[in-house]
C-alpha cells in the first residue's frame, strides 16, 4: 500500500519546530531533509538539533557529502531510516551494513541527472531506493515524469525494494506516480505550504486509494 510521508525541511530551529507542529496531529511516517551546505546549497538544523515526536516514523533523508562522519549521531538517534545519496562521498555498502547492524533501515537517493544504472552495483544493500525529482534542499519544484522510467529501471533490478519519490507531488501526479510503481511519496511544499497541511494530506490519499 502507498505511504504519503509528508517533509520537513527546514532552515533554523524555528521553521523545523513548525513545520514539525504541523504534521504531528495527522502524519504517522516523516520525511526529515538534512542539509549541510555542501552536498545541498542550503543548511539546516543539524543532527544534534534534529528531533521528531515519538509516535512519529521518521525517516532522515541526509543530505551530506561524507555520512560516514555522522553514523554514530544517526545510530544515536536511531530513526525508522536513513537516506543517503548515491553521489555522496561514502562507501555506501559499508555504511548500510553498519546501520542495518542497528536495526536502522538504509535508502540510497539517486539525483535528477545521475543515470540509475550508475547505482546497481550497491542497490543491493539498500532497502529504499528513492528517486529524486526535486530541487535539492528546498520544498517545492515540478516533478520530472520522465523520471519514472528510473522507477521501472529500478523495479527490474531490485523488484523487492521499497522506491520513493521526492519533487513536485500533488494532487495532479500522485496517482500516476503511485501506477507507475512509486511506493512512497515524500510531499513537502504540496503539504507544508497549504492553507489547511492536513485538508492537503487527506486530498491526497483520496487520490491514491
Amino acid at each position: 500500500m502507498a505511504v504519503i510521508c509528508p517533509t520537513v525541511t527546514a532552515y533554523d530551529a524555528h521553521e523545523y519546530r513548525k513545520q514539525m507542529d504541523a504534521l504531528t496531529p495527522f502524519a504517522e511516517r516523516i520525511h526529515i531533509d538534512l542539509m549541510d551546505g555542501v552536498f545541498a546549497p542550503t543548511k539546516s538544523p543539524d543532527l544534534h538539533h534534529t528531533w521528531w515526536p515519538h509516535q512519529l516514523q521518521a525517516d532522515i533523508h541526509l543530505m551530506y557529502q561524507h555520512p560516514m562522519d555522522y553514523i554514530d549521531q544517526l545510530i544515536k538517534l536511531h530513526p525508522r531510516m536513513v537516506v543517503i545519496h548515491n553521489e555522496a562521498s561514502v562507501h555506501h555498502m559499508h555504511f548500510a551494513a553498519q546501520l542495518h547492524q542497528h536495526n536502522i533501515e538504509v535508502g540510497l537517493a539517486i539525483l535528477h541527472d545521475t543515470p540509475v544504472e550508475y547505482a546497481y552495483q550497491i542497490m543491493h544493500s539498500f532497502d529504499h531506493v528513492l528517486v529524486f525529482s526535486g530541487k535539492l534542499g528546498y520544498h517545492g519544484g515540478e516533478a520530472d515524469m520522465a523520471m519514472l522510467d528510473k522507477v521501472r529501471k529500478i523495479r527490474e533490478h531490485h523488484p523487492d525494494v521499497e522506491i520513493g519519490w521526492d519533487g513536485g507531488i500533488n494532487d495532479q501526479n500522485a496517482r500516476q506516480l503511485i501506477e507507475a510503481g512509486v511506493d512512497v511519496l515524500n510531499v513537502g511544499g504540496f503539504i507544508q505550504k497549504s492553507d489547511d497541511p492536513l485538508a492537503a494530506f487527506n486530498r491526497l490519499a483520496e487520490v491514491i486509494k
